[in-house]
């Protein structure tokens, strides 16, 4: 079993959540104290660059563009990536900071077990890339062996259930919260298997050419390791992925969290999906003691368990070392190297340029050891004001959404009293973990960039499974503070905000009120709002998967879900990709939700005072403008696409408009009327939250 790092059915993250709402001040208040003490915001005079405005563009139409247009129109996306954006800007700032801290930490001779040690040397092996090549494939010589000498469909379930080799497999598994008895932890099982990103790549016209190509990549990767018959084998690892593919559930019913919850005990799992050799792989990750499961996608689970014992040995031995080849590209010969980035830079997200080694090798170490350095990121750039900053705006969306709640007109007095305990039971964690990882078990040997690659595959399954049968980690994190995003976790009801977004266009202490309540704010009103959203709204306080809704309440919600969902369903952003509506359902909502949430608890820190016109512009334009700021992005065309057919999250340009358009206060602000093209008569405007 392929071992998953907790993911998208546990995250919902931003990127790819009293009666006093005050913070101290009032926001013009605030505004006038940021202007007298001198210091200027990061960006224009007031925390949104006003230069990227495109008048030509009426607010009314496109308000995305409106915001940003002089910027889209002539920012050139670096080679190196395959979009470009408000979030990519921070990206880079970070990544320049944790190469300094990591080559801070590799200078001096380190003691040998140390930190400093394992950092130095991790990052050392990954980016000595004449090395790499020097060993060609000898690192993985024992390893390429074993699957070559595979003989049975249980020898070949043990080498997919090794959480060192950390191979693909029919199914994924990884360690959690259980969502209905939230006081354990429990292993998950999922579909796995694809090398393509979802089932849509082998099953729609529309992938036509990305399935030729990667047939072509599949030989390409198996010529190079020498592998006789490379041209023979590669289009039966595809016929075996294409038929897993067939079986495998659609992005957007995998988000149905009544569905993906299905717990089988030892025996059941095995009656149910008796063509996998589940006893063989279990003991094999270190599960051999576990008596209960939670089968996500049951159904596509146990065809699966049945196309396993159907595909010939040999065929898994080659899907074996292919995926071998092509998961530890990064850290294999160059050649392997800019064949994966050739298909899955280029091809599938039209990427011109692989990144310089030295960034991939910062990716490489927050990935492997993120929280020793993320340690030394916080001492260093995030200054305690900022997390009291942040833990007062938290505050005040909490509080705001809470008096919102008694106003909901579609909602009972006994589904809000439900709702209300839900939101007081709400944790927020601010910048970084009060109790950091111990990498003490995580050996690190210089010039082994293979080896080192396993050991993280290790060290990370090992850090789940010793979890079963203990008490909940409340304390646990599951974004490094260096990473640009945030997230919610609906089986611990908590909302997660890392250091290094809690900077510009995001959050500036030195910018305007409005900029940050309409930047930060609708951001942590986006994350609270995941905790009621189509999926979120499911658990209770507790974070237990429960309905506590009334049936009225539920159908009243539902309704104006599809409402919302009706109008997502007209975007096209190219022809032929449509977006999901019900793949992106829960982000839409937490946009909608957050937005709303952030400018009710702006307008409530104004204490009843017009806020001061700044350069011509209301308080009320500020706010949407910083919201538009936040999703400023250029995108290469595959990218969207990929987006489109994978992801969650509506395109950037959506993300504002679509939200926008819903909004009374900004049809007020910009004096938009019904000859624009974003305008939707009152009747129309979704509010949920």
């Amino acid at each position: 079993m392929k071992n998953l790092a907790l993911c998208g059915a546990a995250l919902l993250a931003l990127a790819a959540c009293g009666e006093n709402t005050q913070t101290g001040q009032s926001a013009d208040a605030a505004s006038e104290a940021a202007m007298e003490t001198g210091a200027a915001p990061e960006l224009g005079a007031w925390g949104v660059e006003t230069d990227y405005i495109d008048p030509e563009v009426d607010p009314g139409d496109d308000f995305y563009r409106h915001v940003n247009g002089k910027w889209i129109d002539t920012f050139q996306i670096p080679d190196e990536f395959s979009s470009y954006g408000s979030f990519t800007v921070l990206f880079e700032r970070s990544e320049e900071r944790v190469r300094q801290i990591i080559e801070d930490l590799a200078e001096g001779d380190a003691d040998a077990g140390s930190i400093e040690q394992k950092i130095g040397d991790f990052y050392a092996s990954f980016i000595d890339v004449d090395a790499i090549n020097a060993k060609g494939l000898e690192p993985l010589a024992d390893d390429m062996a074993r699957l070559n000498a595979l003989e049975t469909h249980e020898d070949v379930a043990r080498a997919m259930a090794d959480p060192g080799l950390g191979l693909s497999a029919f199914i994924g598994a990884w360690v959690d919260v259980d969502s209905k008895q939230t006081d354990r932890y429990i292993v998950y099982l999922t579909q796995s298997g694809l090398g393509l990103p979802n089932r849509d790549y082998y099953l729609e016209d529309r992938f036509a050419d990305k399935r030729e190509k990667y047939k072509t990549y599949i030989a390409d990767m198996l010529t190079l390791a020498g592998v006789d018959g490379a041209a023979e084998k590669a289009p039966a690892i595809y016929d075996a992925e294409l038929r897993m593919a067939e079986v495998h559930w659609e992005p957007a019913k995998r988000r149905n969290r009544d569905l993906t919850y299905n717990l089988k005990t030892r025996e059941e799992l095995a009656a149910f999906a008796p063509g996998a050799p589940w006893a063989a792989m279990l003991e094999e990750a270190g599960l051999g003691a576990q008596q209960e499961f939670i089968v996500r996608e049951d159904d596509a689970i146990q065809a699966l368990a049945a196309i396993f014992a159907e595909t010939p040995v040999e065929t898994w031995r080659d899907y074996l070392v292919f995926h071998l080849l092509r998961s530890n590209a990064s850290v294999l010969p160059s050649e392997f190297d800019e064949a994966t980035f050739g298909f899955f830079g280029t091809e599938l997200r039209g990427t011109p340029q692989q990144r310089e080694r030295w960034k991939r090798g910062v990716a490489a170490v927050n990935g492997a050891l993120g929280e020793a350095v993320g340690k030394v990121y916080v001492e260093r750039h995030f200054p305690p004001d900022s997390k009291a900053q942040m833990e007062e705006l938290v505050g005040n969306l909490r509080s705001t959404l809470d008096q919102r709640l008694d106003t909901l007109p579609w909602m009972s007095d006994e589904t809000k009293v439900a709702a209300h305990q839900k939101l007081e039971k709400f944790t927020a964690k601010i910048g970084y973990p009060d109790k950091w990882e111990d990498y003490a078990d995580f050996t690190v040997v210089r010039g082994d960039a293979y080896g080192n690659a396993k050991q993280s595959n290790l060290f990370d399954w090992n850090d789940q499974i010793e979890k079963l049968g203990g008490p909940i980690d409340r304390t646990e994190w599951f974004m490094n503070p260096q990473r640009v995003n945030a997230y919610y976790s609906p089986n611990r009801n908590e909302i997660v905000f890392p250091a290094a977004i809690l900077q510009a266009p995001f959050f500036d202490p030195h910018a305007d009120a409005a900029v940050n309540y309409g930047g930060i704010g609708a951001v942590i009103g986006h994350e609270i709002g995941h905790g009621f959203d189509d999926q979120g709204r499911k658990s209770d306080g507790d974070g237990m998967l429960r309905d506590w809704w009334t049936e009225e309440d539920a159908a009243a919600f539902q309704k104006l879900a599809d409402a919302l969902g009706a109008q997502y369903e007209t975007y096209e952003p190219i022809k032929g990709f449509p977006l999901d509506p019900l793949l992106t359902m829960g982000e839409n909502i937490g946009d909608l939700g957050g937005v709303a949430m952030a400018y009710h608890a702006y307008k409530l820190s104004l204490n009843g005072e017009e806020a001061p016109v700044l350069d011509g512009y209301t308080g009320d334009q500020r706010f949407f403008m910083a919201w538009a700021q936040v999703w400023k992005r250029v995108v290469r065309e595959e990218q969207l696409k990929n987006q489109i057919a994978t992801g969650p999250h509506s395109p950037a340009r959506y993300r504002v408009n679509g939200v926008v358009r819903n909004m009374d206060a900004w049809y007020e602000a910009f004096g938009v009327g019904e000859g624009d093209d974003l305008y939707l008569p009152p009747e129309e405007r979704v509010q949920i939250w």
